[in-house]
């Protein structure tokens, strides 16, 4: 054994406990201690074993830093095999999650309790894998074909009452891990005054359901049209297919040779990079990890509109009292009825209970006047992009709010630091970049400005897990990380309209790609009026060829989906886009007057003309230090801009197709289309040079 997992004996059992912090994940040590710990108990004397865990939770997976790497002794797959064949009844006790091989650990158990407030899940798949230890040969005979597949493929981890349901867990216990293990002793008690032996998952028959012959194909067809013929699911469907047709052995040598193949697969290293890359996109480089926090109790928000009642909503449901501030009852009124009506939508699909709702509503409470903020720990401005009017807002606040208080704005584009520079309190601003719906999407781009105090950041950083979000760190530039680089996203896009692509091609390529919708998709969605009001209020709108097409639309009328047309029309009742030959005219026009030759384009151009941007603005990006790191750009883009997770985002991504094959094409589009717009970054250009890639 090894210190981290032990032994103790409570007359005929054995308890092995596992203590491995923070998650007691399935590292070699732990999986070495395990062969070790029930070699001893099978050889000791004892007539059942219990097996539990230490700290918060149960085994709640592997440890993901081997992953991709020569496995090392023992493995897992091996190690499970030695408890199932354990002489005597094995008792898992399971307390906070059960994850991928932490379940399979449970389920190479021979019986399982779980505290009530428990949860049991196979999550693999949003790592592009399969359950590799026998899991999807397991999991059809404990619970059946459907429910195994369902948990599998969707990775979602289910309660202790649903898993108990089903049949993945025997009993539940109430209370904390005290009375867990309690529970497991007196069952193990039972079984072995019963006489009850091993009950060995491997010997149970597969509950097939009496399922119709073509159960697989229509699962399959189902499942790539959801996962965009990701492998990973298509897999889980062969194993679990597998498991109903052959013998255990059988369906066990097919699972570990198809886990084998999605380890080395291109998209299960994207994920497994995208894993990573946001549990290190919130650590500050120069910021210490135990800086004292700013206590965060009570939150005001200026702006009851959509992103304002979207923010409230977060800390609401994260139980921190808000107040939110318009200028009249009118709009308050009819921010705080946007808010109910959202909750209400949560209710109907089951999300929240009406009970939950009511109270997450109660927290949110609203005001005409800005001396109600005095006492707010934190305020965020989320009023329109006009400089003018969040200078003003914040000289306001300046001169109500309490000393330490800090003042955040929610632009997706303005200068944080001359916002902060209206304050007496520079050092407690900065820019809290949510995204559109805030209550939904789980970025939070933090800004930092030259005099952002470090307690500041640290507390917004941190606050941002209570509210369920991935926090990323910016530098001041005009649309941060995010919206700066999506800038030559767009503008590409829409040139390629002129060139000779239908807007369904474009958004064809790109959404084949994997991005959950394409570019010109989005703009519809965003309203077509936003950018076209946001260039019109500049001292000097720019005249780009990109815009020419957007701008006539908006001009008649045509402002995207909220108007029901725009590059599309829109079903009224479906919302379902609709080609149009009215802009496919106007797109022929102005390519004609603008003399660009329209050509045929391929997929592929059309994937390199977009994407191609984004790499060569976040090289640039990263060279000023607007971005900490290479895999920051990729979390804001995964979670803020619909990025597929399996390609690991744009800079991961760069670094598959290579420096130098990015580098090349960017200058083959500067050359051939003779745009200024296509010059590569010095720091693409050096890594090209070099043959290196983003990551360190």
């Amino acid at each position: 054994m090894t210190t981290l997992v032990s032994l103790e004996q409570h007359g005929l059992i054995a308890v092995i406990t596992v203590n491995s912090p923070p998650v007691n994940a399935l590292s070699q040590p732990v999986r070495e201690g395990l062969q070790a710990a029930f070699l001893q108990a099978q050889t000791g004397g004892s007539e059942a074993v219990v097996l539990t865990c230490a700290g918060r939770t149960f085994i709640a997976g592997a440890d993901i830093s081997e992953f991709g790497k020569p496995p090392a002794d023992p493995w897992l797959p091996e190690v499970l095999a030695a408890i199932e064949s354990s002489p005597v009844p094995v008792i898992a006790a399971i307390h906070g999650t059960a994850l991928g091989g932490g379940l399979e650990t449970a389920m190479a158990c021979h019986y399982r309790i779980a505290l009530s407030s428990a949860r049991l899940g196979l999550p693999e798949v949003l790592l592009g894998l399969l359950p590799g230890a026998s899991g999807t040969q397991w999991s059809p005979r404990l619970i059946g074909v459907e429910a195994a597949l369902n948990l599998m493929i969707s990775g979602k981890p289910i309660s202790a009452g649903a898993a108990k349901q089903a049949g993945l867990a025997d009993r539940i216990s109430e209370g904390d891990t005290g009375n867990l293990l309690e529970a497991a002793l007196l069952y193990a008690q039972e079984l072995i005054e019963s006489g009850a032996g091993p009950r060995r998952t491997s010997e149970l028959p597969v509950k097939s359901n009496h399922l119709p012959g073509d159960f697989f194909d229509n699962m399959r067809t189902a499942v790539a049209a959801k996962t965009r013929g990701l492998p990973a699911p298509q897999r889980i469907i062969d194993c679990v297919e597998a498991a109903t047709t052959g013998d255990y052995n059988s369906g066990v040598k097919l699972e570990r040779r198809l886990f084998m193949e999605l380890m080395m697969s291109p998209e299960s290293a994207g994920l497994r990079h995208a894993f990573f890359a946001e549990r290190q996109a919130s650590k500050i480089a120069d910021i210490a990890g135990d800086t004292a926090l700013r206590p965060i109790k009570t939150v005001g928000i200026i702006g009851a509109g959509t992103m304002g009642g979207g923010i409230a909503m977060n800390f609401a449901n994260a139980g921190i009292p808000v107040t939110l501030l318009e200028i009249s009852q009118e709009a308050l009124d009819r921010g705080l009825a946007v808010c109910h009506k959202n909750y209400q939508r949560s209710v109907k699909k089951g999300r929240f209970t009406e009970q939950q709702a009511q109270h997450f509503m109660d927290l949110i409470s609203g005001t005409t006047s800005y001396a109600d903020l005095a006492d707010a720990d934190l305020v965020i401005e989320a009023v329109f992009e006009n400089p003018e009017i969040k200078y003003e807002v914040f000289r306001q606040l300046d001169a109500v709010c309490k000393p330490g208080a800090i003042l955040a704005s929610n632009t997706s584009y303005q200068d944080i630091d001359a916002i902060a520079a209206v304050t007496s309190r520079p050092q407690d601003v900065l820019g809290m970049h949510f995204f559109s719906p805030a209550n939904v999407m789980k970025l939070l781009e933090v800004v930092r400005g030259k005099d952002t105090a470090d307690d500041v950041l640290a507390t917004v950083m941190k606050l941002a897990k209570k509210i369920r979000k991935v926090a990323v760190l910016s530098r001041v530039c005009y649309g941060f990380i995010g919206n700066r680089m999506l800038t030559g996203y767009m503008r590409e896009a829409q040139m390629l309209l002129l060139e000779g692509a239908t807007p369904a091609q474009v958004d064809g390529a790109l959404e084949r790609f994997g991005m959950a919708m394409g570019p010109i998709a989005v703009a519809d969605l965003a309203g077509l009026d936003v950018g076209y009001k946001a260039r019109q209020a500049l001292p000097d709108p720019p005249d780009h060829p990109a815009n020419h097409v957007c701008d006539a639309l908006v001009e008649r009328g045509r402002l995207g989906q909220k108007s029901g047309a725009g590059f599309y029309r829109y079903d009224p009742e479906t919302r379902k886009r609709l080609d149009d030959s009215e802009v496919q005219a106007l797109i022929n026009a102005e390519a004609a007057t603008l003399g660009i030759e329209k050509r045929n384009l391929s997929d592929e151009e059309i994937v390199e003309r977009v994407i191609y941007p984004l790499i060569n603005e976040a090289a640039l990006i990263l060279e000023e230090g607007i971005a900490q790191r290479p895999s920051d750009i990729d979390i804001v883009y995964l979670y803020g801009y619909g990025f597929p997770a399996h390609r690991g985002g744009p800079m991961f991504y760069a670094d598959t197709v290579g420096a130098s094959a990015v580098y090349e094409r960017i200058c083959e589009f500067r050359d051939s289309l003779k745009a200024e717009d296509w010059q590569p970054a010095p720091l693409l250009e050096k890594l090209a040079k070099e043959n290196g890639k983003f990551a360190p």
